[in-house]
């Protein structure tokens, strides 16, 4: 009955228009006052302990440090590297925005980053060369959702934030800590790496299929210059991971070097920003960051209503009585969260879900990390279908096309995307394999 009663409320309030940070807020304020006794004092506690979390400080300062890269160049020095690579091939510029995307997605953390960073210079360069605008815009907008899968990624942090205070029992009755944002990013390089080249090979095949043009092929000197001058930006991938698995600091220390970091190669180094515009990016990447915490404020209540009603132990029992194995709960969990993707964004969905599928999945020996990365897939999905696809608004407003059209020009890239979903869903040694082999699990 509270089950019914707070998810109903929640799709009620969902569905006047409000935002999800305050439909959640709404949702427990009206169940606490009407069909609890718990004390208002433990809401407002759980309202500032719910962000008292130093693996939160991470976003942030990952945050910052797209925005820096962004606005520093890095990412026009990444394209004409990666162009210079595989820009001779059938589709060549369609490769190089894969591959660019890819490299800006391990140091940006965030898909519309990467869509914007990349796609606002490859998109006119591709039309230009005579590649249709439906390629174009289909390839940038599924590559960009690899910014929240290649780590480092803000989606992942938000996953270990919310199964952070989740209690998990395996089939043995072990107890089972969340994963770690550790975990998590070293987890995600694989599958990362995986849809990259699943893309790739897309893209190569419709532009091979169709003839789309090709360049001419860089010489060996010219793709060391290339690399030369991007290299500054590629060592932020060796800072951030490697500073992690060789202990040198935790992913939310990493965050902060990684801020600082892109600051000076921005601003003294390659000198594509001034001082003058430093206060800029500071106020847009704070505007970014209090959105996404007061979401996860919210939302940290909502999981402290769940929990203090027994909630995810009870869909566990549930789940369990009925007889449902892990590969079924799997497709159950690919299932509903495609169906979120419809309605909300990646942040949100996360934040919801997480708590309450991290207990069934652990009882039913789904590893943490392994659900983790399912998640992250998903996300990655809904950012690329309507109606409220993120990426599919910002490669619209960047291609100067119609939400429908740009719906049918993702669809092959989207389809292939679905396939490597179902990859990950059962064969878990594709997340689990690099952790465990670094002896991070």
């Amino acid at each position: 009955m509270s089950s019914a009663f707070i998810f109903g409320l929640l799709v009620a309030f969902m569905l006047t228009g409000m935002p999800i940070s305050i439909a959640l807020g709404l949702t427990v304020l009206t169940f606490i006052f009407t069909m609890t006794e718990i004390p208002t004092e433990s809401v407002a506690l759980k309202l500032f302990t719910g962000i008292d979390n130093f693996e939160i400080m991470a976003i942030p300062f990952f945050i910052l440090a797209g925005n820096f890269l962004t606005h520093g160049g890095v990412a026009r020095r990444m394209i004409n590297f990666a162009t210079s690579m595989v820009g001779h091939w059938y589709g060549g510029l369609g490769l190089a925005g894969v591959m660019a995307c890819a490299l800006f997605a391990a140091i940006s953390g965030s898909s519309p980053a990467t869509v914007i960073a990349i796609g606002s210079i490859m998109l006119p360069a591709m039309v230009a060369q005579g590649f249709p605008k439906r390629f174009g815009a289909g390839v940038i907008t599924t590559s960009g959702a690899l910014g929240i899968l290649i780590p480092p990624s803000i989606v992942m942090v938000i996953y270990c934030v919310a199964t952070g205070g989740s209690i998990a029992l395996d089939p043995a009755g072990h107890r089972v800590s969340s994963a770690s944002v550790g975990q998590m990013f070293m987890a995600g390089v694989i599958p990362g790496l995986m849809l990259a080249t699943l893309l790739g090979v897309t893209t190569f095949y419709r532009a091979w299929k169709n003839d789309y043009p090709r360049m001419p092929k860089a010489s060996f000197a010219e793709r060391w210059i290339a690399f030369r001058k991007c290299v500054w930006g590629l060592l932020l991938i060796i800072i951030v991971l490697g500073g992690i698995y060789a202990g040198l600091f935790t992913p939310t220390e990493a965050a902060a070097v990684s801020a600082v970091y892109a600051f000076v190669i921005a601003v003294f180094v390659y000198r594509d920003m001034s001082l003058k515009d430093v206060p800029k990016v500071l106020l847009s990447s704070a505007n970014m960051s209090a959105m996404i915490l007061y979401i996860i404020t919210n939302a940290v209540l909502f999981s402290f209503l769940m929990a203090n009603e027994n909630i995810p132990q009870q869909i566990t029992s549930w789940i369990t009585s009925i007889g449902v194995n892990w590969w079924m709960f799997l497709f159950i969990v690919n299932i509903v969260l495609l169906a979120a993707g419809n309605f909300m964004e990646a942040s949100s969905i996360v934040l919801i879900m997480a708590p309450i599928l991290f207990p069934v999945a652990v009882s039913l020996g789904i590893h943490p990390v392994h659900l983790g990365i399912l998640m992250v897939v998903n996300m990655e999905v809904g950012m690329c279908h309507p109606p409220v696809g993120l990426n599919l608004y910002v490669a619209s407003g960047i291609a100067k096309m119609g939400i429908t059209e740009l719906t049918v020009a993702v669809w092959p890239w989207l389809m292939t995307m679905l396939i490597f979903l179902v990859m990950v869903t059962y064969i878990p040694e594709i997340s689990l394999w690099l952790p465990r082999m670094l002896g991070m699990l």
